[in-house]
């Protein structure tokens, strides 16, 4: 029996949809973004992934904002006033200050409502693998877990999940300061792609440079193979999102279907959202999986 006494919460740069949120009964709260000299609210509905990548590609310049205490003040106190609790999983605090500011609330709200409890869960994860986690505790969620046993459950779990990006753009990754200039440079003429992951203190490594999109794709696939779960027995869900790469991404889903037969479902592909997408530009695919712990 589901347990009607708390509310499971993430933020939009979990990058799962609007209909897939209201579905699951998982509450958002959106991020802002710079788009241009234009100041938008990631509501997940003003605007579609292909516009807003084709906006990047034609030169506009972006730039995020997180949530500050007073939002999540705002976002959270209807639900306390309510009687409910509140599992809130954020992005990683070694790619955004947000869980700073997720804290800063939740000692506000614990003298105005000491009776309440607020969780707040730093993910270590980004993107639909922050999405893949939410997805996860929304299943236990639904098997009855309370909040104290959800928040058990992410903390002894998180750091295996499994982050795998290529970008064939570097773009993005230069002016974020993940790639240097001179090796965006040289990536750009020699054709590299580099493959990256999140490491256990959640922060965007290089892992790897590969010559052109095939051999990344490759690298990728061998990585999930190295590092999945039960390995071919694989039963879990397998997430990928991507940058303007539908048929990339598609082309990847359709190798680890073919390869994990018990997969849990089809691989479950989507856009990038705005959040994200500011800080890798188009031509990202990222692949998310359950298996062996990032801890070194």
């Amino acid at each position: 029996m589901i347990d009607n006494s708390y509310v499971l919460c993430c933020d939009t740069a979990a990058d799962l949809t609007l209909s897939y949120l209201t579905a699951r009964n998982i509450n958002y709260l959106p991020y802002r973004y710079n788009l241009g000299d234009q100041v938008c609210l990631d509501d997940l509905v003003s605007i579609t992934p292909d516009k807003f990548f084709k906006t990047m590609e034609d030169g506009a310049m972006t730039k995020t904002s997180q949530p500050n205490s007073d939002d999540f003040v705002n976002f959270l106190t209807p639900f306390l006033e309510k009687g409910l609790d509140v599992v809130h999983v954020c992005l990683s605090s070694g790619l955004s200050g947000v869980l700073l500011s997720a804290n800063i609330a939740k000692e506000v709200l614990a003298e105005k409502y000491p009776d309440r409890k607020v969780h707040i869960i730093d993910s270590l994860a980004a993107s639909r693998g922050l999405g893949l986690l939410v997805d996860k505790l929304a299943d236990l969620r639904d098997e009855g877990y309370s909040a104290e046993q959800l928040v058990e459950w992410a903390e002894e779990n998180k750091l295996n999940l499994h982050h795998w990006f290529y970008t064939t753009d570097l773009t993005y990754f230069v002016r974020g300061g993940r790639v240097s200039k001179a090796s965006g440079w040289f990536g750009s003429l020699l054709n590299i792609c580099p493959l990256l992951h999140v490491d256990e203190e959640g922060h965007l490594i290089p892992v790897k440079k590969c010559r052109g999109k095939n051999a990344v794709m490759k690298a990728m696939l061998d990585t999930m193979a190295e590092n999945v779960l039960d390995g071919l027995e694989y039963a879990e869900k397998c997430f990928i999102s991507h940058a303007a790469r539908e048929e990339e991404a598609k082309q990847v889903a359709a190798e680890i279907e073919k390869t994990y037969p018990h997969l849990d479902g089809k691989v479950q592909i989507e856009s990038i959202g705005p959040i994200i997408g500011c800080h890798t530009g188009p031509g990202t695919v990222a692949l998310f999986f359950w298996g062996k712990s990032r801890k070194k």
